[in-house]
């Protein structure tokens, strides 16, 4: 076959090839989108504290249960204490100085740690909490924190009833002194929260934005 006419068969071919119909060519399967199980995961639980019932739900029972632990002591014994004496009452006193007594073992052993300890975790929820805007942040440390003065007010406690030597009704008056304040304590930062809650909430929006 002559030169020339080799030359033009080629270029005819590849002009066929390019200008083909598009019948012809391998069609493209579409790729089934990827599972990203972060998104699925988020998506099932809802990991915005301020909107989620479960984190309402715990921040009850934790102020329910700070209230009736007194001590360590269940507040229904003063209760039967001071309605009955006798028995009950020295079942209050032996369970409240088991109590007091391990309140202040720790202190004396551990206490400047847990200070220090305490003092760090809370520093570093209340960055991320209010600087850097981490709601789950703020959610944690708005229980963690309230329950920290709770928990220097009972070794307070249990230091009085310690060198005072607590007995009887005055033992009782103390717990129930006690008790009230941690109520107190209790509904202001229910308060507070669910202020800050509703805020974070209407802030954020309904869809999230």
């Amino acid at each position: 076959m002559p030169r020339g006419l080799k030359t033009c068969r080629r270029d005819v071919l590849r002009v066929w090839q390019f200008d083909r119909p598009l019948s012809r060519v391998a069609p493209i399967e579409p790729q089934e989108p990827r599972v990203n199980w972060y998104t699925a995961v988020f998506e099932l639980i809802d990991m915005r504290s301020f909107s989620n019932l479960w984190y309402w739900i715990a921040l009850a029972a934790v102020w329910s249960t700070a209230s009736h632990w007194v001590l360590g002591v269940p507040f229904d014994m003063v209760t039967r204490a001071r309605r009955f004496g006798g028995q009950a009452q020295e079942d209050l006193e032996i369970l409240a100085r088991i109590n007091v007594n391990r309140l202040m073992f720790i202190a004396r052993v551990s206490g400047l740690g847990l200070v220090s300890l305490v003092s760090m975790l809370l520093t570093v929820l209340l960055i991320l909490g209010f600087w850097y805007d981490v709601e789950f942040a703020q959610a944690v440390v708005l229980i963690a924190l309230p329950l920290t003065a709770v928990g220097a007010l009972s070794m307070s406690t249990a230091r009085l009833i310690e060198v005072q030597g607590s007995a009887g009704e005055d033992l009782q008056r103390r717990l129930s002194r006690h008790r009230l304040v941690v109520q107190l304590i209790g509904i202001l930062s229910i308060f507070v929260t669910a202020m800050w809650g509703m805020y974070q909430n209407l802030d954020v929006g309904p869809l999230g934005g």
